[in-house]
């Protein structure tokens, strides 16, 4: 079952919100796609996401499993991306996360391979 905390992040996520995507993050919080830079503070965050929003048309994340330990939650998905082009890819993902005392996001990594989204 996934947890409300998910579903928020994936909500906005889906409805391609980088600022909203970006307030569930602490301050010094660091966000890393795959094996890019981390991208670190809201401000910094909300740039690089609205970047890579801005090549696709949308997406839409399909939970498949959810693990929590304490403030740390490890998410696989199915992510389905709505190409410029027209087209559809479906890409598997693994997402993860650290929220601090205060419930903020302090660490989220997405891991995936993004070249058929780009082939």
């Amino acid at each position: 079952m996934q947890t409300e905390f998910a579903t928020k992040v994936f909500a906005l996520v889906d409805a391609t919100d980088a600022a909203g995507f970006s307030r569930l993050f602490a301050p010094q919080g660091r966000m890393r796609f795959g094996n890019g830079d981390a991208m670190v503070g809201p401000e910094a965050i909300e740039a690089g996401v609205g970047g890579f929003f801005g090549t696709i048309k949308g997406l839409r994340h399909t939970v498949v499993r959810e693990w929590h330990v304490g403030p740390d939650s490890v998410i696989e998905e199915q992510v389905d991306y709505f190409r410029l082009v027209g087209d559809t890819v479906s890409i598997p993902a693994a997402t993860m996360w650290h929220v601090d005392e205060s419930g903020l996001i302090d660490d989220f990594r997405v891991y995936f391979d993004l070249a058929p989204l780009f082939a």
